[in-house]
């Protein structure tokens, strides 16, 4: 028994010895060999989804911000790709589920979704060194009418139902009047962007509009004959400038990122294009608060009217 116990020790100490001594044989990895990954196919990124409310009309909405998102898309490094909607109700849905990352959306549209579901504020753009805006009444040139009470029976064209410049303001100076859209005017209806409320009135077939005041100056650089085509009988009060904002879906670090190119772009010549295109100045950081003025009036609108 002692032998055997003796015999099974020798083997074991031989077995250690064996595995510490070194082997011709053993597998040794150098890491300075290592090939890296390969590197992701631009196809599997995934894009920054971008939706813009159609304050113009989609194809303008196209044209005019191409240039933007081919500069987001080269400072981020990854895809960029446009989402649109019909309406501005749409454009916020898609915000709310995280079907896009940024959404370029009215002031309206901007109080309800961050009321609604936390949509928050990556920037705004300035124009002329302002981030405000204002809702224009317009009428065509040869209209003898000289405020909104002189629209009574009249066609009416808004923009888009959640739209502040294009039916939240001209409804609450009818409702001013104590009556409501549906009463006051023979009859009213959507254009779902700025430029054909624009178009509506110039061709005659609204008697009036309201109208985003840098739609409207941004309609007239582009088609000087509007000039002569339309008027504009009454300007409201500055309101906050529709907003960038952001899905509750959007991580701190991408937001950060975000808002340093579009604050950034201003002092990057390659950013001139983009700027020009859109007709700002650059983008600033803007806070809640400049959105009060528009929420004051906001609750008087009643929702179900025209």
């Amino acid at each position: 028994m002692t032998k055997l116990l003796n015999s099974v020790c020798c083997i074991l100490v031989l077995m250690v010895l064996m595995a510490c001594a070194p082997s011709e044989n053993r597998l040794t990895i150098h890491l300075s060999a290592l090939k890296p990954l390969p590197a992701q196919a631009a196809s599997e990124i995934m894009p920054l989804r971008v939706s813009v409310a159609a304050v113009i009309s989609p194809r303008g909405t196209a044209e005019s911000y191409r240039p933007l998102l081919e500069y987001l898309s080269a400072k981020l490094d990854r895809p960029v790709e446009l989402v649109q909607r019909r309406t501005y109700g749409e454009t916020n849905e898609l915000v709310r589920t995280g079907a896009v990352d940024v959404a370029f959306v009215c002031t309206s549209a901007y109080i309800t979704g961050h009321e609604d579901f936390g949509m928050t504020l990556l920037a705004a753009p300035e124009v002329n060194g302002l981030a405000t805006y204002q809702s224009l009444l317009l009428v065509p040139a040869a209209s003898t009418a000289r405020t909104m009470a002189d629209l009574r029976d009249k066609v009416f064209a808004f923009t888009d139902p959640i739209s502040h410049t294009g039916r939240v303001y001209p409804t609450y100076l009818v409702e001013r009047m104590g009556t409501t859209p549906d009463a006051f005017f023979s009859r009213t209806f959507f254009t779902y962007s700025h430029d054909d409320a624009i178009r509506a009135v110039a061709s005659g077939l609204a008697d009036g509009a309201a109208v985003d005041s840098l739609v409207y100056q941004f309609a007239l650089e582009r088609d000087p004959s509007l000039a002569v085509q339309v008027k504009v009988i009454h300007e409201s009060p500055p309101f906050g400038i529709p907003p960038v904002v952001l899905s509750p879906d959007v991580r701190p670090q991408q937001r950060v990122v975000l808002s340093e190119i579009l604050l950034g772009m201003r002092d990057d010549p390659a950013a001139k294009p983009a700027l020009e295109a859109l007709g700002i100045d650059g983008f600033v950081s803007i806070d809640d608060s400049a959105y009060d003025t528009a929420r004051a009036i906001t609750p008087v609108v009643r929702p179900n009217a025209s």
